[in-house]
């Protein structure tokens, strides 16, 4: 075991690392939302949602690729054999993921949307106990799944019932995005054992964006109103998405799935407060309801992956 390999394992390293992957990634809920009103995109402009996402990540994949070359002082390149890991982990991880989240954010409120991206762990813990088998489904595991799916049904109730609290191309479409980045969770843990977690990150990104933006802008979409301040965000978005991942699939590289998933119990922590207090939903984040909901989240988290170590 080399000893970068034996630092990236132990437990206070990947609880740092995880932790800022995910404050990045909970920023990231509110700032979607933001930008959309920085760069005068509707809720209901689906091909400028996915032109606006795709510019994020094209630009993402360029990040990562001078930032990983610059530290390597060698270009960073796929070798030939990966090419086709990285066409199919941006289809899972990006055009997937990311055209579900972005069309679902602009349909559903930061609050709810960063409860119900909690799923995620819940679905990569699942796939890397059926899929991979590397992991076993216990009856710990499975009463955290059934907690962290209670809080995430509760976040959406209200005075009419779960149905008036849901619309399936907001929240229904946040949801079929966690369970494709689960995937993309197992894809990373496989792929990161051929190839660099660095290089699948930039160019996966980088194709995943090129696509999106050439479909949004067919499709009749336009991003306008270019400022110091809308650029400054897109270009923070985009570094939310090269750190954070490129961490993450460095991580996944050298720890079991649900050791480094376990940190992901933060994500809607840092993702409700945030949202509170850059987009003014602290009457939703701040109730009772809602803190219900992120303490049994929290807590099916924490019993799914305590057993880890």
């Amino acid at each position: 075991m080399s000893e970068k390999e034996m630092i990236l394992k132990r437990t206070k390293v990947v609880c740092l690392l995880a932790m800022v992957c995910c404050f990045l990634w909970g920023s990231a809920f509110p700032c979607v939302k933001i930008g959309y009103d920085l760069f005068k995109i509707g809720s209901t402009d689906t091909a400028s949602q996915i032109l606006f996402a795709g510019m994020r990540f094209a630009l993402a994949g360029i990040l990562t690729i001078l930032i990983g070359s610059v530290l390597n002082r060698k270009v960073l390149l796929p070798s030939k054999g990966s090419w086709h890991m990285v066409w199919k982990l941006s289809m899972c991880q990006t055009v997937i993921q990311y055209v579900l989240f972005y069309i679902g954010l602009a349909n559903t409120t930061g609050v709810k949307a960063s409860i119900i991206e909690a799923s995620n762990v819940f679905f990569a813990i699942g796939a890397s106990v059926f899929l991979l088998r590397d992991e076993t489904m216990k009856k710990k595991k499975f009463l955290g799944c059934v907690l962290g799916f209670a809080g995430v049904v509760l976040i959406n109730l209200n005075g009419t019932g779960l149905n008036g609290g849901m619309r399936f191309q907001g929240e229904g479409f946040i949801l079929l995005s966690t369970i494709s980045y689960a995937f993309s969770s197992i894809m990373i843990k496989k792929y990161s054992q051929k190839e660099e977690p660095v290089i699948l990150s930039g160019y996966q990104f980088l194709l995943g964006g090129l696509i999106m933006t050439a479909a949004g802008f067919f499709m009749g979409g336009r991003v306008e109103n270019f400022t110091v301040a809308s650029v400054a965000l897109l270009v923070y978005m985009a570094l939310i998405s090269a750190v954070a991942y490129s961490l993450w699939g460095i991580l996944l590289k050298y720890n079991p799935v649900g050791k480094v998933t376990v940190f992901g119990f933060m994500n809607p922590l840092f993702g409700v407060l945030l949202s509170a207090f850059l987009l003014g939903e602290k009457n939703q984040a701040f109730t009772m309801q809602g803190f219900i909901s992120l303490i049994l989240v929290c807590m099916g988290i924490y019993m799914v992956n305590k057993e880890q170590g």
